[in-house]
């Protein structure tokens, strides 16, 4: 429904030390129309040119500090509202490559009244600004 703007390619940038990144992150919104609990988003795939990162290397922070994928599964008293940027970053050494790139972000959601998740999905042509 609002897949065009789970990314905000501006907000991309690189993590760690300036002359050696360990990772990157961006600013993501959630791609339904209420809030959920974060304990409803059973995944958040992140990729580069298609290229799948490990589940492992995700994390998520609403505002409230960052959690691991796993540690959002019980995560019952945090919420994600509709329309609030979260930040997602990724452990990857080096950081975002260089040049421009594909970064694609997919959302699985336990929605309470649906019987069958719900996968929200945007890829956008980014590069780290310099």
């Amino acid at each position: 429904m609002f897949d065009r703007y789970l990314i905000d390619a501006a907000s991309l940038h690189n993590t760690g030390p300036l002359d050696a990144p360990t990772g990157f992150a961006f600013a993501a919104k959630l791609g339904y129309y209420r809030g959920l609990g974060l304990s409803m988003v059973e995944e958040l795939n992140v990729s580069i040119d298609g290229e799948a990162l490990p589940r492992a290397a995700v994390r998520f922070d609403e505002g409230n500090g960052p959690l691991t994928l796993d540690e959002m599964e019980t995560a019952y008293d945090r919420r994600w509202a509709f329309g609030a940027p979260a930040t997602i970053s990724v452990d990857l050494p080096g950081g975002f490559p260089e040049g421009e790139h594909t970064l694609s972000l997919q959302q699985k959601l336990r929605i309470s009244y649906m019987p069958f998740p719900s996968f929200n999905f945007d890829q956008k042509v980014v590069k780290v600004a310099a």
